[in-house]
């Protein structure tokens, strides 16, 4: 191993021999070089071998020859770079081929080495890291795409990416992503062949027998590409992403003009078609003409908007289903949050969105998100009447659904209807009991506000009956919150002890205790151990800040210090796992005053 360092290292000794003679490097650092490259070289030929080596042996290479590049332009010396920074170069490729032999799966290694030869001028490399890297990943999409986006790039071939994106579709025959940027590619070359041929024209050169081919100049090859995509890929959805890509290139229009020809024939079932044909109206011919009135603009976009609104009518004639009814609500909803000082065409938005959501309900059709829309619509527009019976068709329509019921429960709160209490039973029986808990806040909030104490002791009652534990327990914290706020201490304290040993038990519930008692003229040190240790029972296995909020406590004015050594034998005998090394932690730093 040694001779093969030793011979590794004498490699190295023209180029830096010309780094000290052309004043780049000073002697010293020449020598620093020496021993630190000697160290990684000895890394490199161990019998076994760490990536992490190969990595700061590249990265060490790369510094050097940044270093190398600003001395340059400090003194202003561009000569001898073959005799210097090349052979560094070659070094660098010949460690990355070692590690990505070596380490073929590591993905980032080898695009680090495609970064790497992008940087430093060495191109020519580039093709053929690509071709090792794609025999060992072919089946990653990106990286065929990839490699073709740098022969068309940095390589200006044409040519070659066409064949990377036809090897790709050989190993992904329906991916969408190497068929978009094959689609793509194909116009960007048509594109610069364009630019050629005017350039040409311009200088008025001779071509001879050479011709550019109409078709191609066209885009009739970016046309196949498209034929040979959707015969494999039919989705509407793709489609439309291939005419965006056809509408950046200004010579597109004859191609643009047979994908939606193809898009209008073949995709009418999907609401997206839909969608797209309907908002390209807001983007038609005179839609950017500038009106002299801020009426006349009003009124302009107000026809556009009409023109979307008959697609859109068209479409849920031919296509009655959820997906095109959203979209049409989506359109309306976007249209109405844009902002205009016109009130007329404000009101012809929201009435237009009105009678759409009407419509779509209607049909049963439409999806639950958009009844908050259109409740605060009704809301805002002081229609108590309407919000009113759009919550009740709501519920009835989702009647599963704890979120629309929970908006229908507070709209008919909001608006004072009698038919609440009734509401909220209906809706516990109907919805799922372990998504309930929104449900049971809520009722409890309507009931503290709006009937007896009676009625809502009852509430709390059934909610405490609870099978789900999130419930019971957040009940239980409910109840005991109300009776203080209602009885004072002794209501408090008696709902408490009537609990205490109804498990589920929520932490929560005991510290509440001990701030309602700590809240007294005269707090009980005996009562405030009972609720430590009775929470204790319950968490005392697993939860070592409860150990130390019941040390603090007999630290207080109100306790015996002498306990508190007591309490922290109990801790450490009763605590489990972490929670052990968690509580000697805080422990520790409450006693140094640092917690």
């Amino acid at each position: 191993m040694a001779e093969i360092v030793q011979h590794r290292i004498e490699e190295r000794i023209p180029e830096l021999e010309q780094l000290e003679r052309v004043g780049l490097f000073t002697k010293k650092e020449v020598k620093s070089i020496i021993k630190r490259a000697t160290a990684l070289e000895y890394k490199l030929h161990r019998l076994i071998v760490n990536k992490d080596d190969f990595v700061a042996y590249i990265q060490y290479e790369i510094n050097v020859l940044e270093l190398i590049k600003k001395r340059r332009a400090h003194i202003h010396y561009q000569f001898k770079r073959e005799e210097i920074e090349f052979p560094i170069i070659h070094r660098i490729n010949s460690v990355f081929r070692r590690a990505t032999n070596k380490w073929k799966a590591d993905v980032q290694l080898w695009l680090s080495h495609i970064a790497f030869c992008k940087k430093w001028a060495t191109k020519g490399q580039i093709s053929k890291v690509f071709s090792s890297m794609l025999a060992i990943h072919p089946d990653k999409p990106a990286l065929w795409i990839l490699a073709a986006k740098s022969e068309l790039e940095d390589r200006n071939s044409s040519e070659s990416a066409r064949h990377l994106f036809l090897r790709a579709l050989r190993f992904h025959p329906k991916d969408k992503k190497v068929y978009l940027e094959y689609f793509r590619m194909e116009l960007l070359h048509c594109e610069k062949l364009r630019k050629q041929k005017q350039e040409l024209e311009k200088a008025e050169m001779d071509l001879g027998e050479y011709e550019f081919s109409p078709e191609i100049l066209s885009g009739k090859l970016a046309e196949v590409v498209y034929r040979d995509a959707t015969g494999k890929i039919k989705e509407a959805e793709f489609v439309i992403s291939l005419l965006n890509i056809a509408a950046i290139f200004d010579f597109t229009k004859e191609l643009q003009d047979f994908i939606l020809q193809d898009l209008q024939t073949n995709y009418t079932a999907d609401s997206l078609t839909w969608d797209f044909m309907a908002k390209r109206e807001l983007e038609a011919v005179g839609a950017g003409e500038e009106l002299p009135t801020a009426k006349g603009r009003a009124s302009d976009i107000n026809r556009r908007e009409e023109r979307c609104c008959q697609v859109y009518e068209e479409g849920v004639k031919s296509l009655d289903s959820e997906p095109m009814w959203s979209s049409y609500v989506t359109f309306c909803l976007e249209r109405l949050k844009r902002k205009t000082n016109v009130e007329e065409l404000k009101e012809k938005r929201q009435q237009r969105l009105l009678g759409v959501l009407q419509r779509a309900h209607d049909s049963s059709l439409l999806k639950e998100a958009y009844y908050k829309n259109w409740l605060q619509m009704l809301l805002s527009a002081g229609d108590a009447e309407g919000a009113a019976s759009v919550a009740m068709a709501a519920a009835q329509r989702h009647s599963q659904s704890v979120s629309v019921w929970s908006l229908s429960l507070q709209t008919l709160m909001q608006l004072g209807s009698g038919d609440v209490g009734r509401l909220f039973q209906e809706a516990l029986t109907l919805v799922n009991p372990k998504e309930s808990l929104p449900l049971w806040q809520l009722q409890v909030q309507w009931s503290v506000a709006n009937q007896s104490p009676e009625e809502t002791d009852n509430v709390f009652k059934r909610g405490l009956l609870s099978a789900v534990a999130a419930v019971s327990m957040e009940m239980k914290e409910s109840y005991l919150d109300w009776s203080y706020s209602t009885g004072g201490y002794k209501k408090a304290r008696k709902t408490f002890t009537s609990l205490q040993e109804n498990r589920p038990l929520s932490k929560a519930f005991f510290t509440r205790m001990i701030e309602i008692e700590k809240q007294q003229e005269t707090p009980k040190m005996n009562s405030l151990r009972d609720y430590y240790e009775r929470a204790l029972q319950e968490f005392g296995t697993s939860d070592d800040d409860l150990w130390l909020q019941y040390i603090q406590e007999e630290l207080g004015p109100l306790g015996q210090p002498e306990n508190c050594s007591k309490i922290h034998w109990r801790a450490m005998k009763f605590l489990e796992g972490e929670s052990v090394e968690s509580f000697t932690f805080k422990y520790t730093l409450f006693q140094t005053g640092h917690l």
